[in-house]
């Protein structure tokens, strides 16, 4: 199983009105043994940092075209003529619209396609591997097996 991680620091936008916003520091990061989830870490210089985890595939289809429903919803568009990928989170403590940019989002994204191919993710997870280990037999397994049970007919029950 691979442990490689994909990560990549950049200043997102937080839209608080049509016309105002703030840079909010985050960092995008990719695991390859998560290999369906990519995760947004925001506040990155503090002592809270907030993560938000979504599936990787949403973020892919979300640089093309609108995607996703409920809490996490992705689409690109144009501001001030510069290309960027907004991301509107919904959560339980509030909503936040994000800008970022288009390039940086979408080479990240290249990188973490390159390191697990769409399609190759359930291959990372290593089921196979934990399964094969869980399965494996032990030395204690040998000595339970050759034991018999004690049974009801042993002659040494108290009658």
């Amino acid at each position: 199983m691979s442990h490689a991680v994909v990560e990549r620091e950049l200043e997102l936008k937080l839209v608080l009105s049509p016309d105002r916003s703030i840079s909010v520091p985050a960092r995008l990061v990719y695991r390859a043994s998560d290999p369906y989830a990519v995760h947004v870490v925001f506040h990155i210089g503090s002592h809270s940092p907030v993560s938000w985890t979504f599936a990787r595939e949403l973020l892919v289809e979300g640089v093309f075209r609108p995607c996703g429903h409920g809490d996490v919803r992705v689409w690109p568009t144009k501001v001030d003529s510069r290309s960027v990928i907004c991301m509107a989170l919904s959560s339980p403590d509030g909503d936040a619209l994000l800008e970022a940019p288009s390039e940086s989002v979408s080479a990240w994204l290249e990188r973490t396609l390159r390191l697990v191919p769409p399609g190759s993710e359930a291959e990372n997870l290593g089921l196979d591997e934990a399964l094969a280990a869980l399965l494996a037999p032990t030395p204690a397994d040998d000595l339970w097996l050759r034991d018999s049970w004690p049974s009801d007919e042993s002659g040494d029950s108290d009658r």
